[in-house]
């Protein structure tokens, strides 16, 4: 692949379709599309700053381009240096393990024990704590500017002026400038692609007067973990320790309990170190205008020599020019529709946020690197939506960092599989890097996200169909439908296989103990099964007949009056929605809330248990009658998705390009979750609280980035066979390049 056109059995082509015709066109200028969607700000965005990455580290900036001033951005947003590898655990002196959160509960066919909560107060102490909140993510560093006025004090952000940043994405690279006691300051700000190394190009005469510098900080790890652990008020709890210094060089060990990583300090120039304080080291380069330093974090005790600055910076922007030249790619121009452009933008800027929060070694938490929820631990449930566009979008490679967890884990796996009596393997919902889950009055009972692993591996052989794609993920693949096979119940009474209880499905607000048949799952079960059978004939094995019993006699999608139901336990489902209760306000017993998700099982998944005409008339009730306040960013790509698979690509447009609270695309592309806080408190006072003393405040919540382009994809790709464009309207400009077809 080269030059921005996707190679196809030697050929190179480009769909075009303008009022349904297709036809062969130029190359897309990937240059021009991908750049004319630079973030650019000229003043501090307090809920959307911008990012620099390679899937493995992240690093959150100001307006500077490093994290110098903190205190102009949401309580929500820190400014934190986070690694896929950086876990830190609390002291367990007590021992606490799994097996001290289990708890017997009644299920079909006898007694099961799990992690369960039985309510939120058992959160708060004893192992249930522990389990949840270890190991969990924390901040590796903070590294900001040193500025200091003309007599010497410290600057405050007031004295800067003239700000502006614009991030580069087709180099990678942020690039921020301001004026400063009258001088201009410029900073350059990027990432190594393939090893976690900060690079910080330093622009400025009051270098040289040594009235600018770098500022490395170390916190500890606080007992608030969300969304932001950093601890810089107690510098006795952790250690940080000079190893070695140079003229060019500065090697530091940091020590956090049980927790150990080193950060190295390299400079195309000699520079001065000083500590002004704990855990604070100032780098400077008196009689120098210009300083390129890297700044690696590392976990390894005896890292590789660290690279010239050029060689790294070379490698950067080579890395991202790469990632948009050879992956996937889409362009509206000259679409008459006003709304085309800002679609552009949030496809482009997705693909970009994606690259940093979704393509690591392990499953994304749904923070990415940029901040932490739920301890920074990932959910599941999340991965697909977060990474399986990858390998639609011509880069399977970085959906396969993080398909090989399932393969590292699948003894584990296996092993909770066989606690709960059943075979195969079980994967968790809310899970850090050692696989154990966390208890939870949810976490035990979700199950969506165990098809999720046949689904992206379907994804890669799809984009690989080789016999080494089978061969390396059939393991996972297998096992998994194993354990969707045997924890189906088969009741006697109705000869059908059911789904729970207990159970809760992906609309989260149903009780785990009366839940069963939601009709995503079925449709899912169903996908995950076809699947894996389809895995066996492609290597020459017998279809597994237990297999065959289940998908012969799983239970039907549940529906009442033409319409489908969330879940079969959920009879009065509409009635209850078109209540004037449910109608006037969110109630908490009203059903019409949380996830729409009983739409995916026609959109999402290629439907083939799904009758089209009532998913129809159930998309339509939906957009009648479901509280679409209450939705999270993934849910507007999924109902796309649904209408792109009905043939109804005006609607398919309209939902992507929602301005639903939790589905708004900030300068730098994020979405947000939104909460309302009081003016006086630092943290989240709850959703559904508004009015005077309280104000906005988002935490970033990458799903819905990663399902916008899983959307687009299938609005582009379609199903295969020949389909073009069949998401988008007739009178849109649309081309595009290196998009796969969904199943």
């Amino acid at each position: 692949m080269t030059s921005g056109v996707t190679l196809f059995s030697g050929l190179f082509f480009v769909h075009l379709t303008l009022a349904g015709a297709a036809s062969v066109a130029a190359p897309i200028d990937r240059h021009a599309l991908v750049t004319r969607h630079n973030p650019t700000l000229t003043q501090v965005d307090p809920a959307s700053p911008l990012m620099v990455g390679n899937g493995s580290i992240a690093f959150t900036a100001d307006i500077t381009g490093l994290q110098t001033f903190q205190d102009q951005y949401s309580p929500l947003v820190p400014l934190m240096t986070q690694a896929q590898w950086a876990w830190h655990s609390f002291p367990n002196p007590d021992g606490y393990k799994i097996e001290d959160a289990l708890v017997p509960l009644k299920v079909r066919n006898g007694t099961r024990k799990y992690p369960a909560l039985l309510n939120w107060d058992q959160a708060q102490s004893g192992a249930i704590k522990w389990l949840r909140e270890n190991p969990h993510r924390f901040n590796l560093g903070r590294v900001g500017l040193h500025l200091a006025r003309a007599n010497g004090a410290a600057a405050t952000f007031a004295d800067l002026d003239k700000t502006r940043q614009q991030l580069d994405l087709w180099n990678g690279r942020l690039a921020s400038r301001f004026m400063f006691d009258g001088a201009p300051v410029e900073i350059e700000t990027s990432v190594h692609p393939h090893r976690d190394i900060l690079i910080v190009k330093l622009r400025t005469a009051l270098l040289s007067e040594g009235r600018v510098g770098v500022d490395l900080k170390f916190p500890g790890v606080g007992t608030k973990l969300n969304p932001d652990p950093s601890d810089w008020s107690n510098p006795d709890k952790h250690f940080t320790r000079e190893v070695t210094h140079g003229p060019r060089s500065l090697s530091l060990g940091r020590v956090i309990d049980d927790t150990r990583y080193s950060v190295r300090v390299a400079g195309d120039r000699a520079f001065s170190v000083s500590s002004p304080g704990k855990h604070h080291y100032r780098l400077t380069a008196p009689g120098a205008t210009e300083l390129t330093l890297l700044v690696e974090f590392t976990p390894q005790r005896r890292p590789p020599e660290l690279p010239t600055p050029d060689l790294a910076s070379d490698a950067a922007e080579a890395w991202w020019q790469s990632y948009w030249e050879n992956g996937g790619m889409v362009e509206f121009s000259g679409t008459r529709d006003p709304r085309a452009a800002e679609l552009e933008r949030r496809i482009v800027l997705s693909q970009y946020l994606s690259a940093l929060n979704g393509a690591g070694y392990m499953p994304p938490q749904e923070e990415g690197l940029f901040s932490n929820s739920w301890n920074g631990k990932s959910h599941l449930e999340m991965h697909a939506w977060h990474s399986a566009h990858f390998a639609a979008w011509g880069r399977p490679e970085l959906l396969e960092r993080s398909m090989g967890w399932y393969l590292a884990r699948l003894d584990d796996a296996k092993k909770r599989a066989r606690a709960n009596g059943v075979r195969g393997a079980w994967w968790p919902k809310m899970v850090g890097p050692e696989g154990r889950e966390s208890p939870s009055t949810i976490n035990p009972f979700i199950m969506w996200q165990q098809p999720h692993s046949i689904y992206m591996a379907e994804l890669l052989y799809r984009a690989h169909p080789e016999k080494d794609t089978l061969h390396k993920y059939s393991p996972v693949v297998f096992a998994t439908a194993d354990l969707l096979a045997t924890w189906s119940y088969h009741d006697l009474e109705t000869k059908r296989y059911i789904l729970g209880p207990p159970l809760v499905p992906a609309q989260e607000n149903f009780s785990a103990a009366e839940t069963f048949n939601p009709t995503f799952e079925l449709e899912y079960w169903r996908f995950g099964l076809e699947t894996a059978q389809a895995w066996r004939v492609r290597m020459g094995l017998k279809r597994d007949q237990r297999w065959d019993d289940v998908l012969a006699k799983l239970s039907k999608l549940p529906q009442k009056d033409g319409l489908y139901l969330a879940a079969e336990s959920q009879p009065d489902l509409w009635s209850r929605a078109a209540s004037p209760e449910c109608k006037r306000k969110a109630a908490h017993e009203c059903p019409n809330r949380d996830h729409p998700s009983l739409v995916a099982a026609l959109g999402y998944l290629p439907g083939k248990g799904v009758d089209r005409a009532t998913m129809a008339r159930t998309l339509d009730a939906v957009l009648d009658h479901w509280d679409l306040r209450q939705t999270w960013g993934w849910d507007w790509p999924m109902l796309a998705m649904t209408a792109t698979r009905l043939g109804r690509p005006e609607l398919a447009v309209n939902f992507l390009l929602t301005e639903q609270k939790n589905f708004q695309f900030g300068v730098a592309g994020m979405t947000p979750r939104v909460h309302i806080v009081a003016d006086d408190a630092p943290h989240a006072a709850g959703i559904g609280v508004d009015g005077p003393g309280y104000r906005r405040a988002a935490e970033t919540y990458f799903p819905s980035n990663g399902s916008l382009l899983l959307a687009v994809a299938l609005m582009v790709a379609g199903e295969g066979e020949g389909q073009s464009n069949p998401g988008f309207p007739r009178d849109w400009v649309v081309r595009s390049e290196g998009i796969r077809p969904l199943p």
